[in-house]
């Protein structure tokens, strides 16, 4: 608990609401498959840390966060606790179009009494305001995130989208319809994982 709580500067409040979210996780995932069954005995690591080091991505004086394919909260709902903590004016949104697993994101809403909002819905049919930040985990290729982004994206949107040992060849097929910058960084839960921050995007005119 010390450790991971110095290590990404939380409160112990902040903590056990964490804690307090993978249990309900580990309870619901005997309802619905909401993670893969092998990734829950090491669920912290691999879900709730891999969520909390996005946090420092996050643009200073960032107003709205939306989280594309939210599914088990990661990492929207992870992000979400934090703020409520560290930058309580950030608006996040969750996007998810399971009904079941919206069913579960506002249960972990209401036990833990987190500032959140939880949209039932599919991205294409939101009515979308800009977004400052915009998230997603293992819901789609980057090609397709960047589809999806456009109707949220001002000049300043910033992407964070956690990705495989995969990532070179899926920003390599991204280039091909959109332009855009992209940092890639070392995932640190994750020995091949990278964090990929995406800003400046475009669709290249012509191109399907």
């Amino acid at each position: 608990m010390k450790n991971f709580m110095e290590k990404y500067n939380v409160s112990r409040e902040t903590f056990s609401k964490l804690k307090l979210y993978e249990s309900l996780l580990k309870e619901w995932q005997l309802k619905f498959n909401l993670v893969s069954n092998s990734s829950l005995d090491d669920a912290w690591n691999r879900h709730f840390e891999d969520s909390v080091q996005l946090f420092k991505y996050i643009p200073e004086n960032s107003k709205v966060l939306y989280d594309f394919g939210s599914g088990a909260g990661f990492p929207g709902m992870v992000l979400a606790m934090i703020a409520s903590e560290k930058t309580p004016y950030l608006k996040v949104k969750l996007i998810e179009s399971i009904g079941k697993k919206t069913l579960y994101l506002n249960e972990v809403k209401k036990q833990t009494k987190t500032n959140v909002e939880i949209i039932n819905d599919r991205i294409e049919n939101i009515k979308a305001e800009k977004a400052d930040v915009i998230t997603s985990r293992a819901m789609a290729s980057l090609s397709q995130l960047l589809e999806y982004t456009g109707k949220f994206c001002s000049k300043k949107t910033v992407c964070i989208f956690p990705k495989g040992k995969k990532f070179q060849e899926e920003i390599d097929e991204a280039r091909k319809k959109f332009r855009f910058d992209c940092q890639a960084y070392d995932s640190e839960v994750s020995s091949e994982g990278k964090i990929l921050i995406i800003s400046n995007i475009s669709k290249i005119t012509g191109v399907k």
